[in-house]
């Protein structure tokens, strides 16, 4: 992208949660996230079966941010272990649109972490990067998620039916948008 500097994640600092970018460190962490069958059940891929999967996911990550527009954050409390993921990704400035995506340990669930990490991904989006436009896609199936988004502002706008082929099983999605006009920070 000639004369475009794709921007590193800055370290985003909520009361509890703290979003930071990923290292080569948060390998062991990651791994554990994205090898849950719990956690990676309505995900768009299996679960991981080998460590060096969440190294080459961060080294990908790292080198892909080389051509596109995109940040990755570690989701991490006080002790700065990775807990999980937000992602924004797919962003499209001259749209003033893009995706938004995360991933939560299961032993992190219910406390809140998610939402606190989501609404300071969002609010990045909407201020410093001056998006108009978030969307998430989630599994319809996916009844905690879809309450998540919908308690920061997201509104499902509709189905997208065999969207996702994860091992033998077909899913769709739901398509949840939330504006920057509509967006009301907490």
């Amino acid at each position: 992208m000639s004369g475009h500097t794709i921007p590193v994640e800055p370290t985003l600092t909520g009361t509890r949660v703290q979003l930071r970018p990923l290292r080569a460190s948060d390998a062991d962490d990651l791994f554990a996230v994205h090898s849950d069958p719990r956690v990676m059940r309505y995900w768009s891929h299996a679960p991981w079966t080998d460590r060096a999967q969440a190294a080459a996911r961060i080294a990908q990550l790292a080198h892909d941010r080389e051509n596109a527009e995109f940040y990755t954050w570690a989701s991490t409390l006080a002790d700065d272990r990775l807990i999980g993921t937000v992602s924004l990704f797919a962003v499209n400035r001259s749209q003033r649109r893009g995706e938004i995506g995360y991933a939560l340990a299961a032993r992190a669930w219910g406390n809140g972490y998610a939402t606190e990490g989501l609404r300071l991904a969002i609010a990045h989006a909407f201020g410093p990067i001056g998006l108009e436009r978030l969307e998430a896609d989630i599994d319809p199936r996916n009844d905690a998620s879809c309450r998540l988004v919908e308690r920061v502002g997201f509104r499902r706008e509709g189905p997208l039916r065999q969207r996702w082929r994860v091992a033998d099983e077909v899913t769709d999605s739901a398509i949840y948008g939330l504006l920057r006009a509509e967006y009301r920070p907490q």
